[in-house]
């Protein structure tokens, strides 16, 4: 199947023959649905706090948050073409000017064009598109009188204008403020500057980034770098790191042979998100909090980010001190009954970790080595918010191919949903994830884990795409926080909504949480 050409390329990207061979062998079979057992809720799987509970934690991170060494990881490599395209759709369609009203009538599809138009100076990228169309001798008012929006949607998504459309979502103004506009990098480091601060006022961030964007990234973050820190008296050790093409995935055709291009090499595709769990493991964070580019406010309303994340990592601190105090009681051995029962007493009700059926007919060694295993691996505590729909994975209890039971996010794409047992319990779903984690990487003798080794590998993803006019099947590996962390210590605490205001749409962006008071 392989040539010594293929072979190279192999080579050259890093990749193992077996993995290659793997991943055709998953386009044959397929990756199989999981096994839900019950949809995670308040009670069943999600921890709340009381006010005084959150109060407590909230100090106790505050308290004890400089012992560690904290890191802010941003998914920052996505483009923002998505976000614009109803936009390319409308421009594709419309002409003329003449034309304009008649398809805005016509298709009520492109309600958020006009959505868009007649909002355009509520945008933080507004004063930038003026200048810009004025550099080219266009009026922007000018134009919106005369209804010439083709000229307004080409000068903000097209290269002669902001280029936006080919942007990361990173390098877009999303806020305004009385001193100017803000991208969404910048406010993932005032974020880093109110919790993820270092004993000695260092603040950690890193962000993936593609390719194409890292040096124009760099650039636009080293022209603001200076202005936060002085702000928040602090000093920022940024990183940066793309995506590695080892882990790229083949493409294959609709009989799962090598998709080739024409000159005869293989045709890779990204492996989706999951492949950022090697970028996390590659961080020399403690605790790590991630979260999406997109998910962020202005400054009036991030007191609540503020205060959860402090709560969560309050949280996760205390649960990691008991557990490397027990995880050094069990190396030790020698553990009476009813110091085993109370060490899984706690891994049920606080780690929600269910032992085997058969768990009472084990040894008091097997009892330990269960305990001791079931401790020592990473640790995530994962927001989640009320379900008011939105699309995307939420939390259940599900049952891999061994009978153990867990709780996961799952995606809706990994669930059998003409199954209708399945499919009930997919409906009792209350809860979203909004991708608001805390993550403890090192074990109880400070050694980082190699996070690779906590990877379910059966939790792929087949899609179809097209290349060149010919249908190719892709695939994309475990996701970051699907089963790419499935083997973690798992926690789930709800978190309030307001915590979660992504940007998937431009318009987004109108919504009044993104706009000033």
């Amino acid at each position: 199947m392989f040539t010594q050409n293929d072979l190279r390329q192999f080579q050259a990207k890093g990749i193992d023959l077996k993995v290659i061979e793997q991943q055709i062998e998953n386009f044959k079979t397929g990756f199989p649905f999981v096994e839900l057992t019950d949809a995670a809720s308040v009670n069943n799987g999600i921890k709340t706090f009381t006010e005084t509970e959150a109060e407590k934690l909230l100090h106790f991170y505050d308290k004890n948050y400089d012992d560690y060494e904290i890191l802010k990881f941003v998914p920052a490599s996505g483009a923002a073409s998505r976000m614009f395209k109803t936009l390319f759709e409308f421009r594709e369609k419309n002409t003329s000017v003449s034309e304009t009203d008649k398809l805005l009538n016509a298709d009520k599809g492109f309600n958020s064009v006009y959505n868009f138009i007649t909002n355009i100076r509520k945008f933080a990228f507004f004063e930038d598109l003026k200048s810009v169309m004025a550099a080219n001798d266009l009026d922007i008012e000018a134009c919106l009188v005369q209804k010439d929006y083709n000229s307004i949607i080409d000068y903000l998504l097209n290269d002669n204008g902001l280029g936006y459309a080919a942007l990361p979502k990173a390098l877009l103004k999303f806020h305004r403020y009385d001193d100017g506009a803000r991208m969404a990098m910048e406010e993932h480091l005032v974020e880093g500057a109110n919790y993820g601060q270092n004993s000695d006022g260092r603040v950690s961030v890193h962000f993936t980034v593609s390719p194409e964007h890292a040096d124009r990234f760099i650039e636009e973050i080293n022209k603001v770098k200076d202005k936060y820190e002085e702000l928040f008296d602090v000093t920022y050790e940024l990183t940066f790191s793309i995506q590695k093409s080892s882990t790229d995935t083949i493409a294959v055709d609709s009989k799962n042979k090598p998709f080739r291009n024409e000159d005869e090499s293989i045709v890779f595709r990204p492996g989706g998100h999951g492949a950022l769990i090697e970028n996390l493991n590659d961080r020399e964070g403690e605790i790590i909090f991630i979260k999406n580019i997109d998910n962020i406010v202005p400054d009036r309303l991030k007191e609540h980010t503020y205060q959860y994340k402090r709560i969560i990592g309050g949280y996760l601190i205390e649960l990691r001190d008991k557990i490397f105090e027990y995880l050094e009681l069990l190396e030790a051995g020698n553990l009476r009954d009813n110091e085993v029962k109370k060490i899984l007493n706690f891994a049920r009700e606080k780690l929600c970790i269910h032992p085997p059926a058969d768990y009472e007919e084990m040894t008091a060694i097997e009892k330990i080595d269960f305990l001791f295993n079931k401790l020592n691996r990473p640790i995530r505590i994962c927001g989640m918010v009320k379900n008011e729909g939105e699309p995307g994975g939420g939390p259940f209890w599900i049952r891999n191919t061994e009978g153990e039971v867990s709780l996961q996010i799952v995606e809706s794409s990994q669930i059998d949903l003409n199954n209708a047992p399945q499919k009930e319990i997919f409906s009792k779903s209350t809860h979203f994830n909004p991708v608001d984690l805390v993550c403890y990487v090192r074990d109880y003798n400070g050694e980082q884990f190699d996070l690779r080794e906590f990877v379910d590998p059966t939790t792929g993803f087949i899609s179809s795409k097209s290349k060149d006019g010919r249908e190719l099947k892709a695939q994309e590996l475990p996701g970051l926080w699907n089963g790419a962390m499935a083997d973690w210590i798992t926690i789930f605490v709800e978190v309030p909504i307001i915590t979660f205001n992504p940007v998937k749409t431009v318009n987004d962006l109108l919504r009044k949480e993104h706009q000033p008071e």
